[in-house]
């Protein structure tokens, strides 16, 4: 099984940038974050011509997160178990799909909002621990995928590329991601790819792609029993020279059968 994760920075104005790339990598199931839209213009139409049914979690003009599968799949949980009733975030999807459960999400970045926005942050990636507690306790094989707002370690992005006080490199922003490899998950590019630059971003300013300037902020996650069928995680980053791209390029995963 193949399952990639994409941070597409507006789905409306990368639609194109998916069908193709579905079309060329044919993932059995992606994950996609950053929607800008809400669920009534999600070109669902589209990917469904290709074979993809799709479930949508819809925000106007900010965040959104969505899940792509050519394989049956249920929905699970549209928001991140334990938030607040009144939190409108659309930031996570939780998805019963090939015998596990797939969780996708966009965790918050952090940068914003002040004091009370990186409070925000880590409050969110506590919820997200908790949750992936609860799946190893009741024994359910899952993964979590897609943008973590999270650089693990000094390795994963390039000198220069972020400030030290940048909330995705903090102490405790990582200390929140180690809590989550602490519990028994395994970051599945780091297990393949355990040194050397694998960005999976790189921002329009300050020519970051040019300079190769990027971060590593897209995982995917997985439970001790699919890390033991981890076969293949790549990162696609000839999608960020393509023409008016993401800043984000696609995290793919291959699990054995």
């Amino acid at each position: 099984m193949r399952v990639a994760t994409w941070n597409v920075n507006s789905i409306r104005q990368r639609e194109g940038h998916v069908a193709r790339w579905l079309e060329r990598v044919q993932p059995d199931v992606l994950f996609l974050q950053e929607l800008k839209c809400e669920e009534a213009v999600f070109p669902a139409a589209t990917f469904a011509a290709l074979g993809y049914q799709a479930a949508v979690v819809g925000q106007k003009a900010y965040n959104g997160v969505a899940v792509l599968a050519r394989t049956k799949f249920e929905v699970a949980d549209r928001r991140l178990p334990g938030l607040a009733e009144d939190d409108a975030q659309a930031r996570y999807i939780e998805v019963a799909c090939g015998g596990m459960t797939m969780i996708g999400i966009y965790l918050p970045n952090g940068n914003s909002g002040g004091d009370a926005g990186y409070d925000y942050k880590l409050a969110w990636m506590a919820l997200l621990r908790a949750r992936a507690a609860a799946l190893l306790a009741a024994d359910v094989p899952f993964l979590i995928a897609g943008d973590f707002n999270v650089c693990p370690t000094d390795g994963d992005f390039a000198p220069g590329a972020i400030s030290p006080d940048d909330a995705l490199v903090r102490a405790p922003t990582r200390a929140q991601f180690r809590a989550l490899e602490w519990l028994g998950l395994t970051d599945a590019v780091r297990a393949l790819h355990p040194t050397g630059p694998v960005w999976t971003f790189w921002d329009y300013q300050a020519g970051a792609w040019p300079r190769d300037l990027g971060l590593r902020i897209d995982h995917v996650m997985l439970s001790p029993t699919l890390a033991e069928r981890l076969v293949a995680a790549t990162v696609d980053r000839d999608e960020r020279g393509r023409e008016q791209p993401s800043d984000h390029v696609p995290v793919v995963v291959e699990l054995a059968d």
